[in-house]
């Protein structure tokens, strides 16, 4: 197959190699000159994601794949168009701004050419891959869908650093706008994945049809809204806990010991491009679903709840020392998409706190360009708020940090043995 990739961003890019391994011939687009010039240049873009960079040389060197900026150049005679063009919304409205896959899907539509499936993989509020992108292609393509060409919705499904592991572990949802796209859809990931065994699943681990492009569009947007929910509940017990003297988390392991319980982690921040985001995708086609919006906006305010605590514990912070420990939204993963790290300072700065930060995958030009003054183990601190579960920060002890006053672990991953002595303030630890 000739397979055209739109957007070759940290799931783009990983599908497109993935596709070439498959034995295909994959034309990769990107808006971004940059991007396509280290796409074909094999410049490392993505260094923590597990075997891109082999992949990407392989693929390159077997002239399985390469990268253009013109739709022209990819679009025309594809048998396939993947599309995982970033979806942005408004931190403030919460309503998805289209700007990029506007762009994107109105020049795929004046490149189509009869035969093309066109699959979108970005997630997406219910609804949008057939009330809005067919016809956007209809109209401007001229070509009529379910007989000159096909669409079809499937979810990415990964996590960052771990892409091609996901792509075998879990089940690939599509969902068709018609039967025949649905086969289409259902050919194509066939040809370009494979699958683990997975004797939990209730049926074969592989390519799942849900029936409607609706279905597979909710279907992400549920997983994800989930934990979001999950984690927000979990958050509310451990507030509760906290002010009661009760560890959270011996009853968070008490009840995951009973298998109808899977009750999450609570935490300081929940960030990243999906689970902070999809909640806000549902709620603009479900604006009823008030138990979303509740456990959305709690989470929202953690950051602002542990720096309040402190502010009791220390009394005024003007003009005191502190450092956020990691600017990444998740450990080990270089990436700070709606990472709290920016909250956190902000709640610091606004109690008159000389803030800095620090980051072991960061260097301090780069926490310099995130806007954060960086932060260096060893030096002068009042205050340090963990906000990454970074493997470096479990060990961490308090002559790491001079004169610190309090540390707030807000991922609960340092070692309390480590921290007797200094006061240590855990959400929900009692």
């Amino acid at each position: 197959m000739r397979i055209a990739v739109v957007a070759l961003g940290k799931i783009g890019l990983p599908l497109a190699v993935q596709f070439a391994a498959s034995g295909h011939e994959v034309i990769g687009v990107d808006v971004s000159k940059a991007t396509v010039d280290a796409v074909n240049g094999l410049t490392e873009s993505y260094p923590h994601e597990a075997g891109l960079a082999d992949g990407l040389r392989a693929a390159r060197e077997t002239g399985r794949l390469r990268a253009t900026t013109e739709y022209g150049d990819a679009v025309p005679g594809a048998d396939v168009v993947v599309v995982v063009v970033p979806l942005m919304v408004d931190d403030t409205t919460w309503e998805p701004d289209f700007t990029w896959m506007d762009d994107a899907t109105a020049s795929i539509a004046q490149h189509l050419t009869a035969g093309t499936l066109v699959s979108y993989e970005t997630t997406l509020p219910v609804g949008t891959t057939r009330g809005r992108w067919k016809p956007m292609l209809e109209q401007g393509s001229g070509l009529a869908e379910g007989s000159d060409f096909h669409v079809a919705f499937s979810p990415e499904r990964v996590l960052t650093g771990r892409v091609f592991a996901d792509l075998r572990k879990y089940p690939k949802l599509i969902g068709g706008l018609t039967e025949a796209g649905a086969a289409r859809a259902r050919d194509f990931y066939e040809a370009v994945l494979e699958f683990d065994e997975r004797p939990d699943l209730p049926r074969a681990n592989g390519v799942w049809d849900l029936g409607t492009a609706e279905a597979a569009e909710m279907a992400k947007l549920a997983e994800t809204t989930y934990r979001d929910v999950n984690i927000g509940l979990a958050n509310q017990f451990a507030l509760f806990a906290g002010s009661n003297g009760i560890d959270v988390y011996q009853v968070i392991e008490a009840c995951n010991s009973q298998p109808f319980s899977h009750i999450h982690r609570p935490g300081i921040a929940v960030g990243g491009h999906c689970i902070p985001v999809y909640p806000r995708l549902y709620l603009t086609t479900d604006p009823d679903a008030d138990i979303i919006r509740t456990a959305r906006n709690l989470n929202a305010s953690m950051p602002e709840r542990l720096v309040s605590q402190a502010a009791g514990i220390l009394g005024d912070l003007s003009g005191m020392k502190a450092v956020v420990l990691g600017a990444s939204y998740r450990g080990g993963v270089k990436e700070t998409a709606f990472s709290g790290v920016f909250p956190t300072v902000e709640a610091l700065r606004s109690r008159g706190a000389e803030v800095r930060v620090h980051d072991p995958l960061y260097s301090d030009d780069e926490l310099v360009a995130l806007g954060f003054a960086p932060y260096g183990l060893g030096e002068q601190v009042d205050l340090a708020i963990v906000q990454t579960d970074h493997a470096a920060y479990r060990a961490l002890e308090p002559a790491q940090l001079p004169g610190i006053r309090l540390l707030v672990d807000g991922r609960n991953a340092t070692d309390a043995a480590a921290w007797t002595g200094t006061p240590r303030l855990v959400v929900g630890a009692g």
